[in-house]
């Protein structure tokens, strides 16, 4: 079995790295392979609705929206990591789940449909609720959502940046 853990923060070893990385562990207790795939810093152009994917199979913009789409054929689970910015979740996990799931939707690979799902959010303040539902929203069409409440508090714990 394996799961694959999306880091959707700027941060590439940050806060939602190190809360990723807890899952990650907890999962290779239960031998369950894991790998972290790191989303970037780089711009992640929004879906153009071209619908390319349906012919295709993968979206028409080639870059880590298909790496990881790639990555999602062999995955049994599924954990979104990001951090909350300004009330909701970052500005690079959104356009990538965006065309993540509308790729797949259309290509009819249904690589995400009926596998466990769960989000991870690390913040400091408000918003967590509203990035909950942000990336939520995505896995609810596809994924058995897990509901965790895993809390992970860091005092001087978090990496600086």
């Amino acid at each position: 079995m394996k799961v694959l853990l999306l880091n959707g923060s700027p941060h590439k070893n940050g806060c939602t790295y190190t809360a990723l990385n807890e899952v990650a562990k907890s999962l290779n207790l239960e031998a369950i392979e894991t790998e972290i795939f790191y989303v970037g810093t780089d711009p992640i152009t929004p879906c153009k609705d071209c619908r390319a994917c349906s012919q295709i199979g993968k979206c028409v913009i080639n870059d880590k929206v298909n790496e990881f789409l790639e990555k999602a054929e062999t995955s049994d689970g599924f954990v979104f990591g990001s951090p909350v910015h300004y009330a909701s979740a970052s500005g690079i996990i959104v356009p990538f789940l965006d065309r993540v799931f509308y790729a797949d939707a259309l290509s009819g690979k249904q690589r995400f449909r009926l596998k466990p799902g769960a989000t991870v959010i690390s913040a400091r303040r408000a918003g967590t609720t509203a990035t909950l539902d942000q990336i939520n929203i995505c896995l609810y069409r596809k994924c058995l959502l897990l509901l965790l409440g895993i809390g992970i508090w860091f005092m001087d714990g978090c990496p600086k940046m």
